[in-house]
């Protein structure tokens, strides 16, 4: 699989997708990723790649010819059209089912924007999608690029280190993860559940369906919404239910 990325700033995708699990990939040929300054494709001889937005107002806009330019030369490189995304507030928001999907591309290229925005004729003309990370706003696009590079490329064959680990964490079922301990087994008066010292792998994996399902319902109850859930899940949350409504009432 290949990224590019069409960025101001390269060596800020580099300094992070160039370290730990994601470094380790690319250095494994498992994930190829090039970073694009668009001002090296700019004509102007100030390398500029920005104006003033049409109609007045404050701010500037990134222009499309500096943005084409790359798209093109980007094509010619690896001789396909890159699934184009754009990463921007309008967007819908990344989600993990939406990482799985990308990780069937094998060509994807990201565009950050800067400033007041990028001309929208690039979004007409040019873009696959639009993604976004999140309900507000940052400085420009690199970081949610990084953030949705980072969450598809930990999906590839041998990425991570134990095959199939990604299908336990928070999401990946439509839950959050469970709780996670280490040893030692007490640290300031706090005990590692008993259970996860047993042995017994049956219950602590019906232990570890039971914490998953209450930490949704109590941080994030409006995914349970979107979820199926078989029997033995039913029972358990409404175990959870009632187990939260004792609790608030002791509180009361």
């Amino acid at each position: 699989m290949r990224f590019d990325v069409l960025t101001l700033f390269p060596e800020m995708l580099e300094a992070v997708l160039g370290k730990s699990i994601i470094g380790k990939a690319r250095q494994n040929e498992i994930v190829e990723m090039v970073f694009h300054n668009i001002r090296d494709f700019s004509k102007d001889k100030t390398k500029r790649v920005e104006d003033y937005p049409d109609g007045g107002g404050l701010g500037m806009v990134m222009q499309c010819e500096p943005i084409y330019h790359c798209i093109e030369y980007i094509k010619s490189d690896i001789r396909v059209k890159p699934y184009i995304i754009m990463m921007s507030p309008k967007g819908k928001v990344l989600t993990q089912e939406k990482a799985k999907e990308l990780a069937c591309f094998e060509n994807i290229a990201i565009i950050c924007g800067h400033y007041e925005g990028i001309d929208e004729r690039v979004n007409d003309l040019f873009v696959d999608e639009e993604l976004s990370i999140g309900d507000f706003v940052l400085t420009g696009g690199e970081i949610p690029a990084m953030a949705l590079i980072d969450t598809v490329v930990r999906l590839l064959p041998g990425v991570l280190k134990e095959e199939g680990s990604h299908s336990i964490e928070s999401f990946s079922n439509g839950l959050l993860e469970y709780p996670q301990y280490t040893r030692p087994p007490e640290f300031m008066g706090a005990k590692v559940p008993d259970i996860l010292l047993s042995g017994h792998h049956k219950n602590i994996n019906e232990w570890r369906k039971y914490q998953s399902l209450k930490q949704t319902y109590e941080k994030r109850p409006e995914l349970l919404e979107k979820l199926k859930l078989d029997k033995n899940e039913l029972e358990m949350l409404k175990a959870i239910k009632k187990e939260h409504r004792i609790e608030m009432n002791i509180d009361k």
